[in-house]
């Protein structure tokens, strides 16, 4: 989880806490207001304060929201990915990732499956430095055959971290956000596994592509 030392040096966060707190002094200058028995000054400083508080809250969730997110300009590599049959339709795959973590997954049927969550902001949101990103959200085994798909052992990971905002999911369920960012699933990208392989995952702002590396 991100830390708030870490988050207080990303501009969006320290300009959502700006106005989230300057919306609160003019709220809180409001009630002075209205306590002096002006009732019009207390009502504009009300609106100017919740309008500058939401407009803080917003950006702070956002900046929440993009964590464990991966900027992506050009097509880059996700992951290093190494499988290893293991039995009859099972297989072993370990992923290595650009930030040298590590994980791994027994995946059952004859193909590797990944799919991935990416934010394409709009050229609005580009001017305050947000721009497309991705996060990697799971990995499967994939059977063939479609009546093995539905009935035979099923096998699927999260790669995705869990965080206080999920931009990907409010924006699916909000339309009102659309001309912030446009969210979606890249291409999920599948392949076969007969032999022991080393693979590589790649993304761009058109999908996922896995491709065979050198073994």
């Amino acid at each position: 989880m991100t830390s708030i030392g870490a988050l207080a040096s990303v501009p969006l966060f320290i300009a959502g806490v700006v106005l989230g707190l300057g919306g609160i002094v003019i709220v809180l200058l409001g009630f002075v207001r209205l306590l002096r028995r002006r009732p019009f000054g207390f009502l504009i400083r009300l609106l100017a304060g919740l309008a500058l508080a939401l407009a803080g809250a917003l950006a702070v969730a956002i900046v929440l929201g993009i964590q464990g997110y991966q900027a992506l300009t050009q097509e880059v590599v996700a992951a290093h990915i190494t499988v290893t049959p293991s039995g009859a339709q099972r297989f072993d795959a370990q992923l290595r990732f650009p930030d040298g973590r590590t994980a791994r997954f027994v995946l059952a049927g004859d193909e590797i499956y990944v799919d991935a969550h990416i934010l394409k902001w709009t050229p609005a949101a580009n001017v305050i430095g947000l721009h497309t990103a991705y996060e990697l959200d799971r990995i499967a085994g994939r059977y063939r055959a479609i009546g093995q798909e539905r009935d035979a052992t099923r096998t699927v990971f999260a790669l995705g971290t869990d965080r206080p905002v999920n931009l990907f999911a409010l924006r699916q369920g909000h339309a009102w956000l659309a001309p912030l960012f446009d969210a979606e699933y890249g291409s999920a990208t599948f392949l076969p596994v007969d032999a022991p392989a080393n693979l590589e995952l790649r993304v761009s702002t058109s999908g996922l592509l896995i491709r065979k590396g050198e073994r």
